[in-house]
């Protein structure tokens, strides 16, 4: 039985639950029907049919591609960037703030890094212009790849459900 109605978690997932829930929720122990109603949540806001697997940021998820059951990181807008082993970045239009001007659009002068030590890389949707991710290496360091989730694990250890199928 879950601790949550559906209308708590859609209202979760559109920001508009109030703070006293919102505080419980995220102290208490998950339940297991809770990733479930998520992602129904988070999948009736899209209007694609791409099946969410995994969210991986705010508007950034794997999914279950709907002609080929192929998994793929895919943005809300319906983009998709790459194989959701890939490093999604890697497909994503890129701002990098590597000047005191650029840096001064994000820091009072004086308070910024020095761009000779930290550069800021930010990631942007091709098609929507969402923002995915920001990084904050030293000019020269190579695209981070944050991760590579283990799916299989992760259906089968927490949320205890069957994994999508997929298509490699």
């Amino acid at each position: 039985m879950s601790t949550y109605t559906k209308e708590q978690i859609a209202n979760l997932v559109d920001g508009k639950l109030d703070w006293d829930t919102t505080l419980r929720m995220l102290s208490m122990p998950k339940d297991s029907e809770r990733f479930q109603m998520y992602v129904d949540s988070l999948q009736k806001k899209l209007g694609w049919q791409d099946r969410i697997v995994l969210p991986l940021g705010p508007h950034l998820y794997i999914v279950q591609q709907a002609a080929t059951k192929k998994w793929v990181t895919q943005c809300d807008c319906g983009h998709t960037f790459c194989d959701y082993r890939q490093n999604w970045k890697l497909h994503a239009n890129v701002y990098v703030r590597d000047s005191d001007e650029a840096m001064d659009e994000v820091y009072p002068r004086l308070m910024a890094p020095d761009t000779q030590w930290q550069v800021y890389r930010e990631y942007y949707c091709p098609d929507c212009g969402t923002m995915h991710d920001v990084e904050a290496p030293t000019p020269w360091y190579p695209v981070i790849h944050d991760f590579e989730p283990d799916i299989d694990a992760f259906y089968a250890d927490w949320v205890k459900l069957p994994v999508p199928e997929r298509a490699d």
